[in-house]
């Protein structure tokens, strides 16, 4: 079943804000197994809509319709709606009932004007809003299901969840996603080193999906029945397991930092950062997780020179005969948090973030990331690009990609 998702508001056309109930409209959708075909935004004229709904309805059998339900003058959608499917309206009682309740709740008086929330067109089909005060509604015509909805997403989402999705639930067709996270490859070449990626493309719909710091790679399985889904999708996953192993480090919604996390609980390790080009953004992700205070003992923000000669022990003479941004220096950094904080590693990253700052010898997006354990130290070079928060990003990411692997690396001695 084919769905258009139809967004009205001038501060959508317009950007003022960003268009977050197509995207969570069109993902649950997908989820289903409905097939969202269209995503259009219209503004707040009456002319503009209606030319909208005579698209939309000679391409979709489902329509859902978001925002323009409100009381004021801008929120034409009810009154065009209710023209479109030739309907009068009809007062509800127990709707204006819950809207002065919820007035009431908020120690309010309910505006006269929010009286007309409780006509609503007489031959649609009422969508409670468990969470505000402006009711939904639905028309079916000719087979085709037409859906309006508040714009404000938190009673959207709830409408949605109540009525809309159950009611679309059994039009949807068997389906199965996953995501597969990589680090460390690019797409391209992701591209290339699928072997028969037609032979691929029978079993699943790939697409690669580059984010910051990796690409994820989505598989989407149809099928006739649930067990044919999971067994084609099985299949695709093993086969791109089996064929970037190296590269693969979660699934789904998980994220690097959480990855490491885990991996530091299971093995009962400590870990300690020396940020330069960072600026502590390394700390953060890895902090982010509840518990982390059982693996994370301590980061310092060593930007200057100074710093990092006074708290990590950075000797004088590395950073005069190789600069701050350096494999020496990276080394020194890692090595020097791991001895103040006894640790079980330790990690570094210096760098020139940008935009300014670069030489022809050491560009903007140079940036080295340290590591240190019991065993010795080491430093791997990078060169990113010109954006200084995407670089920041970047080499977190790979910071935590080396600390990723040395952990693997001891779990596999361990086992």
């Amino acid at each position: 079943m084919q769905v258009e998702i139809l967004t009205i508001g001038d501060e959508i056309i317009t950007g003022h804000i960003d268009n977050t109930n197509a995207s969570y409209l069109a993902r649950q959708l997908t989820a289903l197994g409905l097939d969202v075909k269209w995503l259009t935004a219209v503004g707040d004229q009456a002319s503009d809509l209606r030319a909208a709904l005579d698209l939309a309805l000679t391409r979709a059998q489902v329509v859902i319709a978001t925002g323009g339900l409100g009381p004021t003058h801008d929120d034409i959608t009810k009154k065009v709606a209710a023209e479109y499917f030739n309907s009068s309206f009809v007062f509800v009682p127990e709707i204006l009932q819950k809207i002065k309740a919820a007035f009431e709740a908020r120690g309010r008086p309910m505006p006269k004007v929010n009286e007309d929330q409780a006509m609503v067109p007489e031959k649609a089909r009422i969508i409670e809003n468990p969470v505000g005060s402006a009711p939904g509604f639905w028309f079916e015509k000719d087979g085709k299901k037409c859906f309006f909805l508040p714009g404000v997403p938190a009673e959207m989402k709830a409408m949605c969840e109540q009525t809309v999705f159950p009611l679309l639930k059994s039009y949807g067709q068997p389906r199965r996603e996953k995501i597969i996270r990589t680090i460390g490859i690019p797409e391209s070449t992701l591209f290339e080193q699928i072997d028969n990626f037609k032979n691929l493309e029978r079993l699943v719909k790939i697409a690669f999906l580059p984010r910051s710091g990796g690409v994820d790679i989505r598989l989407i399985a149809t099928a006739e029945n649930e067990e044919e889904c999971e067994r084609k999708l099985n299949q695709a996953v093993q086969y791109l397991q089996q064929k970037f192993s190296k590269n693969i480090y979660g699934y789904d919604e998980q994220e690097l930092e959480d990855v490491v996390a885990q991996l530091l609980f299971q093995l009962k390790k400590t870990v300690a950062v020396a940020e330069s080009c960072t600026g502590g953004l390394l700390a953060h992700k890895l902090t982010n997780i509840s518990g982390s205070s059982d693996y994370f003992e301590r980061g310092v923000v060593s930007y200057s020179n100074q710093a990092k000669m006074d708290i990590l022990g950075v000797r004088a003479e590395t950073l005069q005969k190789f600069g701050a941004v350096s494999e020496q220096t990276a080394v020194e950094m890692a090595q020097g948090v791991r001895k103040i904080s006894r640790t079980d590693f330790g990690l570094s990253t210096t760098g020139i973030a940008g935009p300014t700052g670069g030489t022809p010898e050491k560009p903007v997006g140079l940036v080295y990331v340290g590591f240190a354990d019991a065993h010795g130290a080491y430093a791997k070079r990078y060169h990113f690009f010109k954006d200084r928060l995407l670089n920041k990003n970047r080499a977190v990411m790979a910071a935590l990609n080396i600390l990723r692997k040395e952990l693997l690396k001891l779990r596999h001695n361990t086992d």
